[in-house]
């Protein structure tokens, strides 16, 4: 008789948050990118914004362009308004999701429509293999109510932003799923003491990203607001500290291609970024 044996997943890395600012002054912490090494195949950068006050975030993040890559923005709190280059206009209230990808070419603002209050959320920035970068760009706007929040097993809930979760209670497809990088993408809530296991696919790189409360992975504590890059495997055991916790579980298929970042444009050579230039100076995104 053969057993199986699940391979928990350890913690590996962190990459501390970095206060920074982005936009037209717009304040926020950045792990996932904050240098050019601090990359995790297929992710590119994280940014938390979380502000309550004004002056942090009113300027917001004005026209600006992309190519090569989907920015996934996820509401928390307060209510930003999406426009862009090809006349449409979206709104993200608490708890909606932006899947945005750039691909060949996209200019779009990011307007916060609120004048006080908490703004808090997170901005994922997630690669296009190359074969895939010169696609037509596309997005779309995704109510809270349109993600699943379900049960963990072993406590907590989960929101399924994206990919499948496999649990033995059964499966629950998020609102984004498939693709050439397979992203998982879900919001983990768990109460003070649980301890929850959570599949991962394996081969998958993956991450969490604590930002309330506490957590340790294997009985290694958490830093709030840092990426804990975890080593490989099937499933991930969290247990969440006195006060519970709030984290985002975060993995995707790396792509393992060059990566070549010459600002808001993310291609595989640094001719397809002169390219990039040109047809952004031109005024060719959006043909």
């Amino acid at each position: 008789m053969s057993t199986t044996t699940v391979v928990n997943r350890s913690l590996r890395q962190v990459i501390p948050g970095q206060p920074t600012s982005d936009g037209a002054g717009v304040k926020l912490s950045r792990s996932i990118g904050a240098a050019p090494g601090l990359r995790v195949d297929p992710f590119l950068m994280l940014d938390e914004f979380y502000t309550d006050q004004p002056s942090d975030y009113l300027a917001g993040f004005p026209a600006h362009p992309h190519r090569g890559f989907e920015t996934v923005t996820y509401m928390l709190d307060g209510h930003m308004q999406h426009k862009d280059n090809f006349g449409n206009t979206g709104d993200l209230a608490p708890g909606d999701v932006q899947w945005m990808t750039a691909a060949r070419g996209i200019i779009h603002s990011e307007m916060p429509q609120q004048t006080e209050g908490r703004m808090r959320g997170f901005q994922l920035w997630l690669n296009l293999p190359a074969a895939e970068k010169m696609k037509p760009a596309s997005y779309r706007d995704i109510p809270a109510a349109q993600m699943p929040f379900v049960a963990l097993d072993g406590g907590g809930q989960a929101r399924v932003i994206a990919g499948r979760l496999v649990q033995d209670s059964g499966v629950t497809t998020g609102a984004v799923s498939g693709g050439s990088t397979d992203p998982q993408y879900y919001d983990l809530h768990l109460p003070a003491g649980a301890e929850a296991r959570v599949p991962v696919p394996a081969g998958h790189n993956a991450f969490v990203y604590l930002y309330e409360g506490g957590a340790s992975v294997d009985g290694r504590a958490i830093a709030l607001r840092g990426a804990a890059l975890l080593s490989d495997g099937e499933t991930l055991v969290l247990r969440a500290g006195e006060s519970g916790a709030r984290l985002l579980l975060i993995a995707g298929k790396p792509l393992r291609e060059p990566v070549v970042q010459y600002g808001p444009f993310v291609m595989n050579t640094r001719e397809e970024i002169e390219q990039a230039l040109a047809d952004y100076q031109s005024g060719q995104f959006g043909r």
